[in-house]
């Protein structure tokens, strides 16, 4: 006998189809979306960060009604943009955290040397800056769009960020037997200050090179750490003794 419910019958559960059209066509859209996405952002850099819908209509070889049928509008590119800026800015800070780890001779990033991570750290993130200027800039100054602080991508980065730089604090702190209520609050601090820093850096036309520009703001994050930490920063090699 067949217990299975009939479709009309109360606990009868539709399975759900996969259509190959429609797998075809939502794959389709996000390598379109994708493409639109990476001629935004090489509009940007040649156009610089007051770019038009015109400009990078025409760097994708499209109309602006395509770009806005794959995005949304305004607002969706904006979002697009600063979502594949910040899986770049993310995987470059893990990557600096790796790195300082290394520098100071451990695989763990959170027994490592606080001093070195946060030297990578402040180095990634300028070098980014450095490196894209236009794009950063479109990024911070959302020339395109204008939105309420709660919808800012960008707040969401500075959390992203600082969630992981609560996480390092958290746990040096811990491993000292230290309180660590003010972890979350410092990591925030520091984010805000290496940005605010990277602004004024980026906006100076003489500016010095990043790498005294990393060095000047290490050493200062350090004073701090070195009171919260009780240790003593360790110098850069690329100091003489």
């Amino acid at each position: 006998m067949d217990l299975t419910p009939s479709p009309d019958e109360p606990g009868a559960v539709d399975e759900p189809r996969v259509d190959g059209r429609d797998a075809r066509w939502t794959s389709h859209r996000v390598k379109r979306r994708r493409t639109l996405v990476e001629a935004a952002i090489k509009a940007i850099r040649r156009h610089g960060a007051t770019v038009g819908m015109e400009e990078i209509a025409s760097e994708a070889a499209t109309s602006k009604t395509v770009i806005y049928r794959h995005l949304g509008d305004r607002l969706g590119l904006y979002f697009a943009v600063c979502e594949a800026v910040d899986a770049q800015i993310l995987g470059d800070f893990d990557a600096a955290i790796a790195r300082g780890a290394q520098e100071s001779g451990v695989s763990d990033p959170l027994r490592g040397d606080p001093f070195a991570v946060i030297r990578a750290v402040i180095d990634s993130y300028l070098s980014l800056v450095e490196r894209d200027p236009e794009l950063y800039r479109f990024v911070i100054r959302r020339p395109l769009v204008d939105l309420p602080g709660e919808a800012d991508p960008v707040t969401g980065l500075t959390d992203a960020i600082a969630t992981r730089l609560a996480g390092l604090f958290t746990a040096g702190l811990a491993e000292r037997g230290a309180p660590t209520d003010g972890a979350r609050y410092w990591a925030h601090g520091l984010v805000g200050f290496v940005r605010e820093a990277a602004d004024r850096w980026l906006a100076t036309p003489d500016r010095p090179p990043r790498q005294d520009v990393v060095e000047h703001l290490a050493r200062f994050a350090a004073v701090g750490l070195t009171g919260v930490l009780d240790q003593t920063p360790t110098p850069n090699r690329g100091e003489r003794s």
